[in-house]
Protein backbone atom coordinates (compact mmCIF):
# COMPACT_ATOMS: atom_id res chain seq x y z
CA UNK A 1 0.00 0.00 0.00
CA UNK A 2 1.18 3.49 -0.78
CA UNK A 3 1.72 5.84 2.11
CA UNK A 4 -0.82 8.65 2.35
CA UNK A 5 1.08 11.94 2.45
CA UNK A 6 -0.56 14.92 4.11
CA UNK A 7 0.51 18.22 2.54
CA UNK A 8 2.18 20.72 4.85
CA UNK A 9 2.25 23.70 2.49
CA UNK A 10 -0.15 25.22 -0.01
CA UNK A 11 2.21 24.36 -2.86
CA UNK A 12 2.22 20.69 -1.87
CA UNK A 13 -1.58 20.73 -1.51
CA UNK A 14 -2.01 22.15 -5.02
CA UNK A 15 0.40 19.54 -6.41
CA UNK A 16 -1.61 16.71 -4.87
CA UNK A 17 -4.89 18.17 -6.13
CA UNK A 18 -3.41 18.37 -9.62
CA UNK A 19 -2.59 14.65 -9.55
CA UNK A 20 -5.91 13.59 -8.02
CA UNK A 21 -8.65 12.04 -10.22
CA UNK A 22 -10.82 14.64 -11.97
CA UNK A 23 -14.16 14.62 -13.75
CA UNK A 24 -12.48 16.39 -16.69
CA UNK A 25 -9.20 14.55 -17.19
CA UNK A 26 -5.86 16.09 -18.09
CA UNK A 27 -3.70 14.80 -20.93
CA UNK A 28 -2.66 11.25 -20.02
CA UNK A 29 1.04 10.53 -19.74
CA UNK A 30 2.62 7.18 -20.63
CA UNK A 31 5.28 5.34 -18.66
CA UNK A 32 7.49 2.94 -20.66
CA UNK A 33 9.32 0.24 -18.67
CA UNK A 34 11.66 -2.69 -19.32
CA UNK A 35 11.44 -6.08 -17.66
CA UNK A 36 14.26 -8.28 -16.39
CA UNK A 37 15.03 -9.50 -19.90
CA UNK A 38 14.20 -7.87 -23.23
CA UNK A 39 15.07 -8.65 -26.84
CA UNK A 40 16.36 -6.31 -29.54
CA UNK A 41 12.96 -6.34 -31.21
CA UNK A 42 11.22 -5.40 -27.99
CA UNK A 43 13.71 -2.59 -27.26
CA UNK A 44 13.04 -1.11 -30.70
CA UNK A 45 9.27 -1.39 -30.17
CA UNK A 46 9.46 0.52 -26.88
CA UNK A 47 11.67 3.17 -28.47
CA UNK A 48 9.26 3.71 -31.38
CA UNK A 49 6.29 3.98 -29.01
CA UNK A 50 8.23 6.55 -27.01
CA UNK A 51 8.91 8.59 -30.19
CA UNK A 52 5.19 8.56 -31.05
CA UNK A 53 4.17 9.82 -27.62
CA UNK A 54 6.93 12.26 -26.72
CA UNK A 55 5.85 14.93 -29.24
CA UNK A 56 3.70 16.62 -26.60
CA UNK A 57 5.90 15.69 -23.64
CA UNK A 58 3.47 12.97 -22.61
CA UNK A 59 5.87 10.01 -22.32
CA UNK A 60 8.54 8.94 -19.83
CA UNK A 61 10.90 6.07 -20.66
CA UNK A 62 12.97 4.18 -18.10
CA UNK A 63 15.82 1.99 -19.37
CA UNK A 64 16.55 0.34 -16.03
CA UNK A 65 15.47 -3.30 -15.70
CA UNK A 66 12.56 -3.92 -13.34
CA UNK A 67 12.47 -7.49 -12.10
CA UNK A 68 9.89 -6.84 -9.37
CA UNK A 69 7.13 -5.75 -11.76
CA UNK A 70 4.66 -8.53 -12.62
CA UNK A 71 1.36 -6.84 -13.53
CA UNK A 72 -0.81 -9.98 -13.74
CA UNK A 73 0.38 -11.45 -10.43
CA UNK A 74 -0.88 -10.45 -7.01
CA UNK A 75 1.73 -8.34 -5.25
CA UNK A 76 3.58 -7.58 -8.46
CA UNK A 77 1.71 -4.31 -8.96
CA UNK A 78 3.12 -2.35 -6.01
CA UNK A 79 6.31 -1.26 -7.80
CA UNK A 80 4.31 -0.29 -10.87
CA UNK A 81 1.87 1.76 -8.83
CA UNK A 82 4.75 3.47 -7.03
CA UNK A 83 6.34 4.54 -10.33
CA UNK A 84 2.95 5.68 -11.62
CA UNK A 85 2.46 7.94 -8.62
CA UNK A 86 6.03 9.21 -8.81
CA UNK A 87 5.80 10.20 -12.47
CA UNK A 88 2.05 11.04 -12.51
CA UNK A 89 1.43 8.64 -15.42
CA UNK A 90 -1.95 7.00 -15.96
CA UNK A 91 -0.80 4.79 -18.89
CA UNK A 92 2.04 2.30 -19.00
CA UNK A 93 3.76 -0.06 -21.43
CA UNK A 94 5.82 -2.88 -19.95
CA UNK A 95 8.06 -5.06 -22.15
CA UNK A 96 9.52 -8.43 -21.21
CA UNK A 97 10.98 -11.43 -23.05
CA UNK A 98 11.01 -15.09 -22.03
CA UNK A 99 10.91 -18.53 -23.61
CA UNK A 100 7.25 -18.99 -22.72
CA UNK A 101 6.21 -15.48 -23.84
CA UNK A 102 8.70 -14.06 -26.37
CA UNK A 103 8.52 -10.35 -27.23
CA UNK A 104 5.81 -9.80 -24.67
CA UNK A 105 4.16 -6.38 -24.32
CA UNK A 106 1.76 -5.44 -21.51
CA UNK A 107 -0.47 -2.39 -22.05
CA UNK A 108 -2.36 -1.00 -19.09
CA UNK A 109 -4.24 1.92 -17.62
CA UNK A 110 -4.25 3.33 -14.10
CA UNK A 111 -6.95 4.95 -12.01
CA UNK A 112 -5.93 6.92 -8.94
CA UNK A 113 -2.47 5.34 -9.39
CA UNK A 114 -3.89 1.82 -9.11
CA UNK A 115 -4.02 -0.69 -11.94
CA UNK A 116 -7.34 -0.35 -13.78
CA UNK A 117 -7.09 -2.91 -16.59
CA UNK A 118 -4.39 -4.90 -18.43
CA UNK A 119 -3.92 -6.47 -21.84
CA UNK A 120 -0.98 -8.60 -22.93
CA UNK A 121 0.08 -8.99 -26.57
CA UNK A 122 2.95 -10.59 -28.45
CA UNK A 123 4.95 -8.83 -31.19
CA UNK A 124 5.35 -10.47 -34.62
CA UNK A 125 6.54 -9.25 -38.05
CA UNK A 126 7.88 -6.01 -36.66
CA UNK A 127 9.26 -3.20 -38.85
CA UNK A 128 10.72 -0.15 -37.13
CA UNK A 129 10.45 3.49 -38.14
CA UNK A 130 14.10 3.55 -39.17
CA UNK A 131 13.62 0.72 -41.65
CA UNK A 132 11.22 2.82 -43.76
CA UNK A 133 13.87 5.51 -44.25
CA UNK A 134 11.66 8.62 -44.14
CA UNK A 135 13.40 10.21 -41.17
CA UNK A 136 11.91 13.40 -39.80
CA UNK A 137 10.28 14.48 -43.07
CA UNK A 138 6.99 12.70 -42.36
CA UNK A 139 7.26 12.46 -38.57
CA UNK A 140 4.22 13.65 -36.54
CA UNK A 141 4.40 17.30 -35.59
CA UNK A 142 4.04 18.63 -32.05
CA UNK A 143 0.36 19.12 -31.17
CA UNK A 144 -0.99 17.12 -34.10
CA UNK A 145 -3.91 14.72 -33.68
CA UNK A 146 -3.83 11.15 -35.01
CA UNK A 147 -6.64 9.40 -36.83
CA UNK A 148 -7.64 5.78 -36.19
CA UNK A 149 -9.03 3.27 -38.64
CA UNK A 150 -10.27 -0.08 -37.29
CA UNK A 151 -10.92 -2.56 -40.08
CA UNK A 152 -12.78 -5.78 -39.32
CA UNK A 153 -15.93 -6.95 -37.56
CA UNK A 154 -13.92 -8.36 -34.66
CA UNK A 155 -13.55 -4.91 -33.11
CA UNK A 156 -17.34 -4.84 -32.61
CA UNK A 157 -18.09 -8.50 -31.78
CA UNK A 158 -14.99 -9.96 -30.12
CA UNK A 159 -14.50 -8.93 -26.46
CA UNK A 160 -10.72 -9.27 -26.66
CA UNK A 161 -10.39 -7.02 -29.70
CA UNK A 162 -12.90 -4.54 -28.27
CA UNK A 163 -10.75 -4.22 -25.17
CA UNK A 164 -7.60 -3.79 -27.28
CA UNK A 165 -9.35 -1.08 -29.30
CA UNK A 166 -10.25 0.88 -26.15
CA UNK A 167 -6.69 0.70 -24.82
CA UNK A 168 -5.10 1.79 -28.11
CA UNK A 169 -7.47 4.73 -28.43
CA UNK A 170 -6.75 5.83 -24.88
CA UNK A 171 -2.99 5.60 -25.36
CA UNK A 172 -2.55 7.56 -28.58
CA UNK A 173 -5.49 9.99 -28.65
CA UNK A 174 -3.62 12.80 -26.87
CA UNK A 175 -5.46 15.92 -25.73
CA UNK A 176 -9.21 16.09 -26.28
CA UNK A 177 -10.12 19.10 -28.45
CA UNK A 178 -13.38 20.39 -29.96
CA UNK A 179 -11.95 21.87 -33.16
CA UNK A 180 -8.89 21.09 -35.25
CA UNK A 181 -7.33 22.44 -38.40
CA UNK A 182 -7.01 20.13 -41.41
CA UNK A 183 -3.24 20.53 -41.38
CA UNK A 184 -3.17 19.22 -37.80
CA UNK A 185 -4.18 15.76 -39.06
CA UNK A 186 -0.84 14.40 -40.25
CA UNK A 187 -0.90 10.71 -39.28
CA UNK A 188 -3.27 7.75 -39.03
CA UNK A 189 -3.11 4.42 -37.18
CA UNK A 190 -4.59 1.57 -39.20
CA UNK A 191 -5.60 -1.53 -37.19
CA UNK A 192 -6.76 -4.54 -39.20
CA UNK A 193 -8.25 -7.60 -37.52
CA UNK A 194 -6.57 -10.72 -38.95
CA UNK A 195 -8.55 -13.14 -36.80
CA UNK A 196 -9.98 -13.56 -33.33
CA UNK A 197 -6.68 -12.77 -31.61
CA UNK A 198 -4.44 -11.02 -34.18
CA UNK A 199 -4.34 -7.36 -35.20
CA UNK A 200 -2.07 -5.74 -37.78
CA UNK A 201 -0.97 -2.37 -36.39
CA UNK A 202 0.33 0.13 -38.96
CA UNK A 203 1.32 3.80 -38.71
CA UNK A 204 0.95 6.00 -41.82
CA UNK A 205 1.58 9.66 -42.62
CA UNK A 206 -1.02 11.79 -44.41
CA UNK A 207 -0.02 13.74 -47.49
CA UNK A 208 -2.36 16.39 -48.90
CA UNK A 209 -2.19 16.62 -52.70
CA UNK A 210 -3.81 19.05 -55.14
CA UNK A 211 -7.15 17.84 -56.47
CA UNK A 212 -8.49 20.89 -58.35
CA UNK A 213 -11.16 21.45 -55.68
CA UNK A 214 -11.29 22.86 -52.17
CA UNK A 215 -10.96 19.39 -50.65
CA UNK A 216 -7.41 18.05 -51.18
CA UNK A 217 -6.58 14.54 -52.30
CA UNK A 218 -5.23 12.35 -49.48
CA UNK A 219 -2.41 9.85 -49.77
CA UNK A 220 -1.18 7.51 -47.04
CA UNK A 221 2.54 6.77 -46.73
CA UNK A 222 3.61 4.04 -44.30
CA UNK A 223 6.32 5.35 -42.00
CA UNK A 224 6.29 2.74 -39.22
CA UNK A 225 6.21 1.16 -36.82
CA UNK A 226 4.39 -1.82 -38.29
CA UNK A 227 3.72 -5.04 -36.36
CA UNK A 228 1.25 -7.82 -35.68
CA UNK A 229 -0.22 -7.85 -32.16
CA UNK A 230 -1.14 -11.33 -30.96
CA UNK A 231 -3.57 -11.25 -28.05
CA UNK A 232 -2.49 -13.48 -25.13
CA UNK A 233 -4.44 -12.49 -22.02
CA UNK A 234 -6.23 -9.52 -20.50
CA UNK A 235 -7.84 -8.42 -17.25
CA UNK A 236 -10.90 -6.20 -17.05
CA UNK A 237 -11.74 -3.91 -14.10
CA UNK A 238 -14.44 -4.88 -11.64
CA UNK A 239 -17.82 -3.20 -11.76
CA UNK A 240 -17.29 -0.92 -8.75
CA UNK A 241 -13.98 0.40 -10.05
CA UNK A 242 -15.39 0.88 -13.53
CA UNK A 243 -18.36 2.85 -12.16
CA UNK A 244 -16.05 5.04 -10.11
CA UNK A 245 -13.71 5.71 -13.04
CA UNK A 246 -16.51 6.37 -15.53
CA UNK A 247 -17.97 9.33 -13.68
CA UNK A 248 -18.62 12.32 -15.89
CA UNK A 249 -19.22 16.00 -15.28
CA UNK A 250 -22.85 15.56 -16.41
CA UNK A 251 -23.59 13.47 -13.31
CA UNK A 252 -22.03 16.06 -11.02
CA UNK A 253 -24.68 17.61 -8.71
CA UNK A 254 -25.39 21.17 -9.74
CA UNK A 255 -25.02 24.02 -7.29
CA UNK A 256 -28.38 25.24 -5.98
CA UNK A 257 -29.34 28.69 -7.19
CA UNK A 258 -31.10 30.91 -4.67
CA UNK A 259 -34.77 31.81 -5.34
CA UNK A 260 -34.94 29.61 -8.47
CA UNK A 261 -37.22 26.60 -8.77
CA UNK A 262 -39.02 24.56 -11.40
CA UNK A 263 -42.63 24.00 -12.28
CA UNK A 264 -44.20 21.28 -14.39
CA UNK A 265 -46.24 23.79 -16.38
CA UNK A 266 -44.22 26.99 -16.38
CA UNK A 267 -40.78 25.33 -16.38
CA UNK A 268 -38.11 27.41 -14.68
CA UNK A 269 -39.58 29.75 -12.07
CA UNK A 270 -37.61 32.43 -10.28
CA UNK A 271 -38.12 35.12 -7.69
CA UNK A 272 -36.63 38.58 -8.02
CA UNK A 273 -36.37 41.33 -5.41
CA UNK A 274 -38.02 44.65 -6.31
CA UNK A 275 -37.48 47.54 -3.85
CA UNK A 276 -40.40 49.62 -2.61
CA UNK A 277 -41.50 52.21 -5.15
CA UNK A 278 -41.72 55.72 -3.61
CA UNK A 279 -44.15 57.22 -6.15
CA UNK A 280 -44.76 60.41 -4.17
CA UNK A 281 -41.09 61.36 -4.20
CA UNK A 282 -40.53 60.74 -7.89
CA UNK A 283 -39.64 63.71 -10.10
CA UNK A 284 -42.66 63.65 -12.40
CA UNK A 285 -41.63 66.85 -14.20
CA UNK A 286 -38.80 64.97 -15.89
CA UNK A 287 -41.14 62.60 -17.68
CA UNK A 288 -41.30 62.98 -21.46
CA UNK A 289 -45.08 63.08 -21.55
CA UNK A 290 -45.23 66.03 -19.15
CA UNK A 291 -42.50 67.88 -21.02
CA UNK A 292 -44.68 68.02 -24.16
CA UNK A 293 -47.63 69.50 -22.24
CA UNK A 294 -45.36 72.08 -20.73
CA UNK A 295 -44.08 73.11 -24.16
CA UNK A 296 -47.65 73.44 -25.46
CA UNK A 297 -48.65 75.62 -22.50
CA UNK A 298 -45.62 77.85 -23.02
CA UNK A 299 -46.47 78.20 -26.71
CA UNK A 300 -50.07 79.18 -25.86
CA UNK A 301 -48.89 81.87 -23.47
CA UNK A 302 -46.49 83.25 -26.06
CA UNK A 303 -49.29 83.45 -28.66
CA UNK A 304 -51.52 85.51 -26.35
CA UNK A 305 -48.72 88.06 -25.89
CA UNK A 306 -48.10 88.41 -29.60
CA UNK A 307 -51.74 89.24 -30.60
CA UNK A 308 -52.04 92.63 -28.73
CA UNK A 309 -48.76 93.72 -30.20
CA UNK A 310 -50.14 93.13 -33.68
CA UNK A 311 -53.24 95.31 -32.91
CA UNK A 312 -51.03 98.17 -31.70
CA UNK A 313 -49.00 97.95 -34.89
CA UNK A 314 -52.21 98.24 -36.95
CA UNK A 315 -53.32 101.35 -34.98
CA UNK A 316 -49.94 102.98 -35.39
CA UNK A 317 -49.92 102.40 -39.14
CA UNK A 318 -53.47 103.83 -39.47
CA UNK A 319 -52.59 107.08 -37.58
CA UNK A 320 -49.45 107.51 -39.65
CA UNK A 321 -51.47 107.25 -42.87
CA UNK A 322 -53.90 109.93 -41.66
CA UNK A 323 -51.08 112.32 -40.85
CA UNK A 324 -49.64 111.86 -44.30
CA UNK A 325 -53.01 112.73 -45.92
CA UNK A 326 -53.53 115.88 -43.85
CA UNK A 327 -50.03 117.02 -44.52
Amino acid sequence: MLKAVKPKTNQARRALEKRAPKLVENVKKMLILHGTKTSNVLNTVLTDIFHLKRAGGNAIKYTKKNGDIRPFESGGESALEFLSQKTDCSLFVFGSHSKKRPNNLVLGRMYDHHVYDLIEVGIENFSSMVSFGHGKKLAPQVGSKPLFAFIGEGFETNEQLKHLKEVLLDMFRGEVVERINLTGLDCVFVCTALGDNKVHFMHCAIRLKKSGTIVPRIELVEIGPSMVLVHRRHRLPNDDLRKEAMKSSILKPKKKVKNVGSDLLAGKVGKIYVPKQEVGDMALAKMKGLKRERREAAAARAGSKIEPQKENEKVNTATSNKKQKTG
